[in-house]
């Protein structure tokens, strides 16, 4: 029955009436300092059971597939404060749209709807979309030694710019957010020498 009367629903109305009443989408790296999309609001926010890691290998923003670099997945264990972002209803189709063209390229990242707490004064908790790393897919770096990390950012570039301007971009943020996060300062430290 649920899904014949869901033929012909827009996406915007698929997400209204079954996935979530506000859209709000969770972004941990480069979405945090360029989220490109329009929002209504932007709040700190943490999400659990996942945590900020180097762990994709970048063929196309941060890298090349002859010389990949390295970009931040959401990995399993732990957690991420990040920046959640709530998006318009009349802006839900374009944003997905946008995202998953910009995140999904190679298909690296599981596209996921998770429960979040929103770093506000009351706690709310709302569903968020995020994209998480696929431990399956071949660009999946796993925890590589901040050694190993420290030489491929270093000498990558891709369309969206050089590796390690990307880590700093971030790392900066982080700590605008008061994020602590020591093998990412750690990182921030060797790049700037």
């Amino acid at each position: 029955m649920l899904i014949t009367s869901l033929i012909g629903v827009s996406l915007k109305e698929f997400y209204e009436k079954i996935v979530m009443r506000d859209l709000w989408i969770f972004g941990y790296g480069s979405l945090i300092w360029r989220p490109g999309f329009t929002f209504e609001q932007a709040v700190p926010a943490i999400l659990h059971g996942v945590h900020r890691s180097l762990c994709v290998y970048s063929w196309v923003h941060r890298g090349t597939q002859d010389n990949p670099g390295l970009v931040f997945g959401l990995d399993k264990g732990g957690a991420c404060i990040g920046m959640a972002f709530k998006v318009s209803p009349e802006n839900w189709q374009h944003t997905l749209g946008y995202l998953r063209e910009r995140e999904q390229q190679t298909m690296v990242y599981l596209e996921t709807h998770r429960r979040v707490r929103l770093l506000d004064e009351e706690g709310t908790k709302v569903r968020a979309v995020t994209f998480v790393a696929d431990q399956k897919h071949e660009q999946y770096a796993g925890a590589l030694p901040l050694e190993d990390q420290l030489q491929i950012v270093k000498g990558a570039v891709g369309q969206s710019g050089a590796n390690p301007e990307y880590v700093l971009n971030t790392h900066a943020h982080m700590k605008e957010m008061g994020i602590k996060d020591q093998n990412v300062e750690w990182l921030a430290r060797q790049l700037s020498i």
